[in-house]
């Protein structure tokens, strides 16, 4: 995790910012809940336990400045709240999601399937792809378990 930190302050000094104590407690409650698609609410009521002292509106600058560097993703899964979601150097791109339209459940597949397509409009098009998203919008395995469990009990 420090190692993490270190480059996130390295990433924040290159562009002529700090990492305060306020960004390092929001950053390690980011780390330490990486699995997670936290919202500024949540990561506010993380970061409380840590810091008393810091206040929704510093999380919520924050985390803004962290997206607009490009150390988190926010991200709106269609439910009008932005999560954020910290980069992982081990990703080009970013990790796709299955959302549960029942549950609200969110889960990431890690692989990239789009590489071929990117390819493909680079050498079509001439269009070099930085960054995609894909999610995939359904009712997820656990939803569909419960379905099978309660139609089987009638």
């Amino acid at each position: 995790m420090e190692a993490r930190i270190e480059k996130i302050k390295q990433q924040l000094q290159s562009q002529g910012y700090k990492l305060t104590p306020q960004r390092e407690a929001t950053v390690r409650v980011l780390l330490e809940n990486e699995e997670d698609h936290l919202s500024a609410e949540d990561v506010f009521m993380l970061v409380k336990d840590k810091a008393p002292e810091i206040g929704l509106a510093t999380v919520y600058r924050t985390l803004e400045l962290l997206s607009e560097l490009h150390v988190v993703e926010k991200m709106n899964f269609g439910d009008g709240v932005a999560r954020y979601d910290l980069r992982n150097d081990s990703n080009h791109h970013h990790h796709h999601h299955l959302i549960c339209v029942q549950c609200g459940a969110v889960d990431e597949i890690m692989e990239d399937w789009l590489t071929p397509l990117e390819e493909r409009l680079e050498r079509e098009y001439n269009f070099k792809v930085l960054d995609h998203r894909l999610d995939f919008q359904g009712i997820c395995h656990r939803c569909k378990d419960k379905e099978k469990t309660d139609a089987s009990e009638a």
